[in-house]
């Protein structure tokens, strides 16, 4: 039994009202198989970076006990790499640089040792190497988390939605739930996103907190009141780590465990938040997140 990670491993340089970094370690597997790390003992990786990536940074991911033997290395050839700045409300950010280099044209390539994979996690890809990499599964794990983009909305929605007929649980932000179902209502946008398979939607909205839909139910988790978030990269895709590692972790499927795994996604988000990169969560104790969850149950804990 173990939890894949498909996504890119990347590098980032980032610059926000706090600061900006040079080359730094990003990537959506980056941050969800650090996250899931925290919380399930059996996190592989599958991605690729260029020779340029080396083993100092691969190690942030051993150290972890994470199996990267799912990532390969081109030699000779570069990692994908971005770069943005953030405007003052940290909610909007311009692309600098974008370039795909070993993403271009990546093809992956799920090990023998990942096939007994019970959970798997579809990091923001296109949707074609999501579905290759679901493809060359040998059995269909217990449960498929999925992530995506309004980018693949705009060039691969046929795609798209052959790769959600396939799923359990998507997570989009609200915007990206919108653009999907062609509905402003975010009730009736999941309404319809779940018609197209998913039994479960995840609707992030950033410092509003996320909404849970499935089997009917509706469950709104609140963001932490942080006081300065000195860098949002990669939040979405902690959250997402954290939420799936949880599951694996507790074994079973159903909505109540889903919502606490909501809440230890959120957790574990607004973490990523308070240092650039994957910085903060590499150094996180299992203390630090009990006491963070536990906050979380204190901001809509109340009696009547």
């Amino acid at each position: 039994m173990s939890l894949i990670i498909l996504g890119s491993v990347a590098f980032d340089a980032l610059e926000t009202p706090f600061g900006k970094t040079d080359k730094i370690v990003g990537g959506a597997a980056s941050y969800a198989a650090i996250a899931a790390s925290y919380v399930y003992d059996a996190v592989k990786i599958v991605g690729v970076v260029g020779e340029d990536f080396g083993e100092d940074n691969l190690s942030k991911f051993t150290r972890k006990n994470i199996d990267i033997s799912g990532i390969q290395v081109k030699a000779g050839e570069k990692s994908f790499f971005w770069s943005g700045k953030y405007h003052n409300d940290m909610n909007t950010r311009d692309t600098l640089v974008t370039e795909l280099n070993v993403l271009g044209d990546f093809d992956p390539v799920i090990p023998e040792s990942y096939q007994d994979a019970t959970y798997i996690l579809l990091g923001n890809l296109s949707p074609q190497v999501q579905l290759t990499a679901l493809q060359r599964l040998k059995q269909r794990p217990k449960l498929v988390v999925m992530d995506t983009m309004n980018f693949w909305m705009d060039v691969a929605l046929d795609r798209l939605k052959e790769v959600l007929k396939q799923v359990d649980v998507l997570t989009i932000n609200d915007e990206e739930a919108r653009q999907l179902s062609g509905e402003y209502s975010l009730v009736k946008a999941a309404e319809a996103i779940l018609n197209m398979g998913p039994k479960y939607l995840i609707i992030k909205k950033g410092e509003h907190g996320a909404l849970l839909f499935g089997e009917g139910k509706i469950f709104v988790a609140p963001a932490l009141p942080l006081a300065e978030v000195f860098d949002p990269t990669g939040a979405g895709d902690t959250f997402a780590g954290g939420f799936i590692g949880y599951l694996a972790n507790k074994g079973t499927v159903n909505f109540e465990n889903m919502k606490s795994a909501v809440i230890y996604g959120s957790a574990l988000a607004s973490f990523c938040v308070e240092k650039f990169g994957t910085e903060r969560i590499e150094e996180l104790t299992v203390q630090q997140i009990k006491e963070r969850t536990e906050i979380f149950s204190t901001l809509t804990s109340f009696v009547i």
